[in-house]
């Protein structure tokens, strides 16, 4: 797809981190762009910065993003891209003893189905309503008519120590990639999934220098965690290429994680 001033796009969680940078490239390009996020101070700040649209949206409400689509699509007109960011972490083990009071807890239920509403169904309630609005439009050469990414983690493959919820939904994008494509093939619309390694996130900066440190030395190469606007540059590599289609690839410096 070739971006320019005539092409809409929404990115969600696009306030910050990996989202900020996608939508600061997009701009670049002259694409309309909405950004998509429950942080109404920061969303409204990085529209006002990169010039995009703010919509307050909670993935999780069906209300929130028919409301938030129905905002960008009046501001901007139909997308044809939609760049899937918002997401939450969260770290427990599935059942655990304290070793100072030998007590016995398990992962709260409620955090595991917040972490798969957000992370998995969030996004793919972004991405069926996306698709639904894109095969309104007139097909561009080639017959395409949209393209959609999507993000997971390399935790879907190499979930570690306390990981099980967040390595569930991330799993679950992975698993979705191909058949959404499958099922959106004879409508020209793509769709494709990145795996960030350890990346300069407002999540990971908020650790300490540390933690960071050891995981930035633990990344065979380069011995740092990713930039932002390395993440951006993937995805815009795939809504530029027609060819690229149906496909989940890793982000990561060749990190392969541990068990911790």
């Amino acid at each position: 797809m070739r971006l320019s001033a005539d092409i809409a796009a929404v990115v969600t969680g696009g306030a910050s981190g990996l989202g900020k940078a996608t939508v600061e490239k997009l701009r670049a390009e002259g694409v309309k762009v909405a950004i998509f996020d429950r942080d109404e101070e920061r969303g409204k700040a990085t529209a006002v910065e990169l010039g995009a649209t703010y919509c307050k949206v909670d993935v999780t409400s069906e209300e929130s993003v028919d409301s938030g689509f129905a905002a960008a699509r009046a501001a901007n007109g139909q997308e044809r891209i939609l760049v899937n960011c918002a997401g939450i972490g969260s770290a427990m083990k599935t059942a655990s003893r304290s070793k100072e009071t030998g007590a016995i807890k398990h992962f709260p239920l409620d955090i595991f189905n917040l972490t798969i509403q957000i992370n998995l169904v969030g996004t793919f309630r972004c991405v069926a309503k996306s698709a639904a609005g894109m095969l309104s439009l007139a097909p561009l050469a080639e017959g395409e008519r949209g393209a959609i990414v999507m993000t997971a983690s390399v935790a879907a493959e190499d979930g570690q120590v306390g990981q099980a919820a967040y390595s569930a939904s991330k799993g679950g994008v992975v698993g979705m990639t191909l058949p959404i494509a499958r099922d959106l093939c004879n409508e020209g619309i793509r769709i494709n999934t990145i795996l960030p390694g350890t990346f300069e996130t407002p999540l990971m900066l908020a650790a300490s220098e540390k933690v960071r440190e050891g995981l930035a030395a633990s990344v065979p190469f380069p011995k740092r965690l990713g930039r932002p606007e390395e993440y951006a540059s993937l995805a815009l590599e795939m809504l530029k290429n027609p060819y690229f289609n149906g496909e989940d690839v890793r982000l990561d410096g060749a990190i392969r994680m541990g068990l911790r």
